[in-house]
């Protein structure tokens, strides 16, 4: 964990990942998402579902990311979409790490490791460089944003963060 006057960054180590990855966005496999789930991203978007147990982010045309700190949701929805033959879901939880930023200073931190490009508005999902390594920047409440990294990256960014917020330190 980090910390600066008005800001918190810490590694959500409970946060599970998956890709959705499908063909069509009118196909089955969506649709059997969009049933499920309620929700699914458009381009550039974020979004929960309604009870708030899962983050839905845009990655691609093709390609959504799920976020959850609850594995039974997950593997309720990889259940549910097994049968669809025009996608998958691939779990990505050991492969991907959550820095889960919250205060007041987030855009101060971001347009430091990544510049004004990378800050997502709530309901915006971000893709860019951070630190020189690639960043899906997402937010879907205000005052709380995740950056989901590369696990292989996890501790350069976290470095990155720390030596940054040490000019955010009160004189």
């Amino acid at each position: 964990m980090a910390e600066a006057t008005g800001l918190t960054v810490r590694v959500d180590e409970t946060t599970q990942a998956a890709a959705l990855r499908y063909f069509v966005r009118g196909g089955a496999f969506a649709a059997v998402v969009q049933e499920s789930l309620g929700v699914l991203p458009e381009g550039l978007q974020a979004a929960e579902t309604r009870d708030g147990a899962l983050i839905l982010a845009w990655r691609s045309p093709t390609e959504t990311l799920v976020l959850t700190g609850d594995p039974a949701r997950l593997s309720d929805l990889e259940a549910r979409v097994a049968q669809a033959a025009d996608g998958c879901l691939v779990n990505l939880s050991g492969g991907l790490r959550v820095l889960r930023l919250t205060g007041e200073r987030i855009s101060d931190l971001l347009c430091r490791l990544g510049g004004t490009g990378s800050i997502p508005r709530p309901g915006e999902a971000r893709r860019g460089r951070m630190a020189d390594v690639p960043v899906l920047a997402l937010c879907v409440r205000a005052g709380e944003t995740l950056l989901v990294v590369d696990r292989a990256y996890a501790e350069h960014l976290m470095g990155w963060v720390r030596e940054t917020l040490l000019d955010f330190a009160d004189p």
